[in-house]
C-alpha cells in the first residue's frame, strides 16, 4: 500500500471506471469516491447507481454522492478525509475550494490531446471531424474548463472506419494507464508540467445536441460517414425519413459510404434488392443498420422486410 498518497477519486460513468480499477489495483490508498447522485432511468423510473458507485460499493470504498459541491456539509466531510491528491475522471466543473483542497493538487483525465477538443465530448467530435489520431491528457486542474498545466499525455490511432463506441474502450483503457503514470511522478516527486499553448485555431468538443446530431445531408459523402460513425452507438446521428407524405424519426448506426458522381438529389433513397442506400452529394451511404423510433435496432434486410417506401421516398 502507498501509505503516503490518500486520494479521493471523482467520477460517474463507466469511462471513469477502468481508472479507479487501476489505482485499486495498484494499491494505491483511495479514502473517498465522490459520484454523482442516483438518478431515476428506464421505463419504471426506478433509481440508478452510477457505474463508480456501483464498482466502489463491491471494494468497500467510502462513497460520497454530493448535489452541491460548495455546501457547507460536503467541504467539511471532504476535508475530513484528510487526502492529499484528487484524481478526476468524467466529472463535473470542481469548485475552487474543491480543487485547491488537497496538498498535491488535483488533476483531471481528458479524453483528447489537450489544448485540442476541450469539453464535453472529446472522442465524439475527434471522429466526426476525421481526425487520423486523438489520445489522453493528465493536467491539474484550474479555474476554467480543461485549460491546466499539462502533465502527460498519450496518443492514438483512429482508424478509418472506427466508431465513437470502439475508440471509446480504447480510451478508456490508455486512460487508466496515463493516471497510474500520472500519480507514480507525484508520488516520486518527479512532476513537471507545461502550460497549454494559447491559440486562436483551437478544435472544440462542445456537448451534443439534438441540432448538432443531425445528418446534412448536403455534405460531402465522407464527412456524413465520419458524422454517424462519431455518434455510434451513442447518441446516433438522425435524419428524418418522408415515405408516403409520413415522417419517421429514424437513427442510423452502422454504415459505409461510396464516393461517386450521380445526378440524384441529395438525400434521395434508393432500395435494391436487400440493401439501401441514401444519396449526398458526391456519392451515396449505404446503411447497414438503422432503427425507426419507437423500434428496436436492426439490421437493414429486417428493416426493408417490414417496411414498404413509396417511389419518393427521401431523407430530410
Amino acid at each position: 500500500m502507498h501509505e503516503d498518497l490518500r486520494i479521493v477519486f471523482m467520477g460517474t460513468p463507466d469511462f471513469a471506471v477502468a481508472t479507479l480499477k487501476k489505482l485499486v489495483e495498484n494499491n494505491y490508498n483511495i479514502v473517498g469516491v465522490i459520484t454523482a447522485p442516483d438518478r431515476p432511468a428506464g421505463r419504471g423510473q426506478k433509481l440508478k447507481q452510477s457505474a463508480v458507485k456501483n464498482y466502489a460499493i463491491e471494494k468497500n470504498l467510502h462513497v460520497m454522492q454530493p448535489t452541491n459541491l460548495k455546501s457547507e456539509q460536503f467541504l467539511e466531510e471532504l476535508k475530513s478525509l484528510n487526502a492529499n491528491l484528487q484524481v478526476v475522471v468524467a466529472f463535473r466543473m470542481l469548485p475552487k475550494a474543491v480543487w485547491q483542497m488537497p496538498k498535491f493538487g488535483t488533476f483531471n483525465l481528458h479524453a483528447s490531446l489537450l489544448p485540442d477538443y476541450r469539453g464535453a465530448a472529446p472522442i465524439h467530435w475527434a471522429i466526426i471531424n476525421g481526425e487520423k489520431k486523438s489520445g489522453v491528457t493528465t493536467f491539474f486542474i484550474d479555474d476554467k474548463i480543461d485549460t491546466g498545466e499539462i502533465i502527460l499525455s498519450k496518443t492514438i490511432e483512429i482508424g478509418k472506419t472506427t466508431t465513437v463506441g470502439e475508440l471509446h474502450d480504447k480510451m478508456m483503457e490508455l486512460g487508466g494507464e496515463l493516471v497510474i503514470e500520472t500519480v507514480d511522478l507525484i508520488k516520486n516527486g518527479n512532476i513537471k508540467t507545461e502550460k497549454q499553448p494559447e491559440s486562436e485555431q483551437l478544435k472544440t468538443a462542445n456537448k451534443l445536441t439534438k441540432e448538432n446530431t443531425k445528418i446534412d445531408w448536403s455534405l460531402p459523402v465522407e464527412s456524413i460517414f465520419n458524422k454517424i460513425r462519431g455518434l455510434n452507438p451513442y447518441p446516433a446521428a438522425w435524419s428524418v425519413l418522408l415515405t408516403n407524405d409520413t415522417e419517421y424519426l429514424v437513427k442510423l448506426y452502422d454504415v459505409d459510404f461510396e464516393s461517386t458522381e450521380h445526378p440524384k438529389p441529395v438525400g434521395t433513397i434508393i432500395i435494391e434488392g436487400d440493401s439501401m442506400k441514401v444519396s449526398a452529394k458526391d456519392g451515396f451511404i449505404l446503411v447497414n443498420e438503422l432503427q425507426l423510433q419507437g423500434k428496436r435496432k436492426m439490421d437493414i434486410k429486417s428493416f426493408l422486410n417490414g417496411f414498404s417506401f413509396s417511389k419518393d421516398a427521401k431523407m430530410l
